[in-house]
């Protein structure tokens, strides 16, 4: 038996586990597929601490991929599948993948990325050129509980500040770790994250994201079930809510804004009384949004604080939020949050500064394979995602700034180094800034200013070709929505470039630059 899944396989055998848009997967069928997959994977050679990666939208087959990898002890890659393959043959090698799971959707990128990996086996959701078929490599395990059961946990690539992802792991999760962590952590969240006993989520952002991961896969290994659709529609999300009476869900900002959008009727024609907890995070929210959100679906829309990094460190209700507007709430006891000025005293209240975290658990952060940008983050037993912010008086959270460069735009984490690398090996490019602007529907967009090389003038002709250009080595989500252009850029002697000087007028009229 599957540890995790085999109390809810007895309890509701006949009952939904999964939902997509192709089928029904049982509990009992859950079991017994992660069973089976788990001894196939290990009759490819694998042992607890090898890496597996998944290339591929939500679905189904995802998800007995990340049980089975939880089961036997096997680090497993969630890689963002707008990826190009440049991109995901790097994370295979940087990573040390063994197996590389894709679908027929992305069949080109991943035949193109695997080409060159040194993998131990390549398979197939769907038809995949060189792939193996899932389901035959499914079938190739025996029946039964796999042995030795130990944790596997995830990885989640963030994108780089130093132009390559950086793998993100955590201490506590090791190889040989008890199966049982995860159990415990994932009923300690439905707590904090006020999940009902026979509750259901929808998942309608991509699994691949630390918080979409967590309010999806995680809450699964506490038993709830998932219904999931590969992207986002505001009026089937409201369907898909009223259909499966949904009780939980995750959404970003921008999701809010396109279901809001709707018009009225369309809203008020779905029965979304089901709902318990709606949450969000990873991106800014504007209070009105928000406001009017928690108007529409009542006091059910709750925030947390966090990142792929730090996890959860704070929550907020609805009924919080509307007393103290703009705050993320109260840490969590579960982890220590330190807000200190940059000689490392305790700021006070109402003052910002940044924020250093210590979970008393002894769980820590590092990034993969590179210690010294681990080292960098930390002081004195404590860490940092480098977000600035302050403690009012009753010790509620208010975030003053993200993290210096990073871009949250529609809740995908966007840093700008990477695409400032690529811009500047084009021609007519001889200095360039990228930094986030306000977007009302996306919370930021990427935006490029750029000084043109000797001989080449600014033009519309000349943005769009250098947002093109970007959109031909990066995902196209980090590629610059414009471009402006200007005669010199503010450096020091060093070459230190002074980029909030460039960015501040474009949140001149904002009170806060999120």
């Amino acid at each position: 038996m599957a540890r995790l899944l085999h109390p809810h396989a007895q309890a509701r055998p006949d009952e939904p586990a999964l939902v997509d848009e192709h089928g029904v997967t049982t509990w009992r069928a859950f079991e017994e597929r992660v069973d089976r997959l788990s001894g196939a994977l290990r009759g490819l050679g694998l042992r607890t601490g090898d890496t597996i990666a998944i290339h591929s939208g939500n679905r189904r087959e995802y998800f007995e991929v990340m049980a089975a990898a939880t089961h036997i002890g096997l680090r497993y890659v969630l890689v963002n599948w707008h990826w190009t393959a440049d991109e995901l043959a790097y994370v295979l090698a940087d990573s040390g993948a063994r197996v590389l799971f894709s679908e027929d959707r992305f069949a080109e990128v991943a035949a193109t990325a695997a080409a060159g990996a040194d993998l131990a086996a390549r398979v197939g959701f769907g038809e995949v050129p060189g792939f193996r078929p899932y389901e035959d490599l499914l079938a190739s395990g025996p029946d039964g509980e796999p042995a030795d059961q130990v944790l596997g946990w995830p990885m989640i690539y963030t994108s780089g500040t130093t132009g390559r992802p950086k793998g993100v792991s955590r201490k506590l999760t090791r190889a040989g770790a008890p199966i049982e962590t995860m159990a415990q952590t994932a009923v300690g969240y439905t707590g904090v994250l006020r999940i009902p006993e026979g509750g259901r989520s929808l998942l309608v952002g991509p699994v691949y994201h630390s918080a979409q991961w967590l309010f999806s896969y995680g809450l699964l290994c506490a038993g709830r079930s998932l219904v999931m659709r590969r992207a986002f529609d505001a009026e089937e999300t409201l369907r898909l809510i009223e259909r499966y009476r949904i009780t939980n869900v995750h959404l970003v900002p921008t999701q809010f804004v396109r279901m809001l959008r709707l018009d009225e009727a369309t809203r008020a024609a779905y029965d979304l009384s089901s709902l318990v907890a709606v949450w969000h995070g990873a991106a800014p929210c504007s209070p009105e949004v928000k406001r009017r959100v928690i108007d529409w679906l009542g006091p059910v829309v709750h925030e947390y604080y966090g990142s792929t990094e730090a996890s959860v460190n704070t929550v907020v209700t609805a009924e919080e939020w509307l007393r103290r507007p703009g705050t993320v709430g109260r840490p969590l006891p579960t982890v220590e949050t330190h807000v200190l000025r940059q000689d490392g005293a305790p700021a006070e209240p109402g003052e910002p500064g940044q924020l250093w975290f210590r979970y008393p658990s002894g769980d820590d952060v590092e990034y993969w394979g590179d210690p010294d940008k681990t080292a960098s983050i930390h002081r004195n037993g404590l860490f940092t995602t480098g977000d600035i912010g302050y403690f009012d008086a009753d010790g509620y959270l208010f975030l003053a700034d993200r993290a210096i460069d990073m871009i949250i735009s529609g809740g995908v984490n966007i840093y700008p180094a990477e695409i400032e690398g690529v811009l500047i090996t084009h021609p007519a490019v001889r200095d360039v800034a990228v930094f986030g602007v306000p977007d009302e529907e996306f919370g930021e967009q990427v935006k490029a200013v750029v000084q043109p090389e000797d001989g080449h003038t600014a033009s519309p002709e000349l943005a769009e070709e250098l947002i093109a250009f970007c959109r031909a080595s990066l995902a196209g989500y980090k590629a610059p929505r414009s471009v402006d252009f200007v005669t010199d850029l503010p450096r020091t002697p060093t070459g230190k470039l002074y980029k909030r000087l460039i960015r501040e007028p474009y949140w001149s009229d904002r009170g806060t630059r999120i």
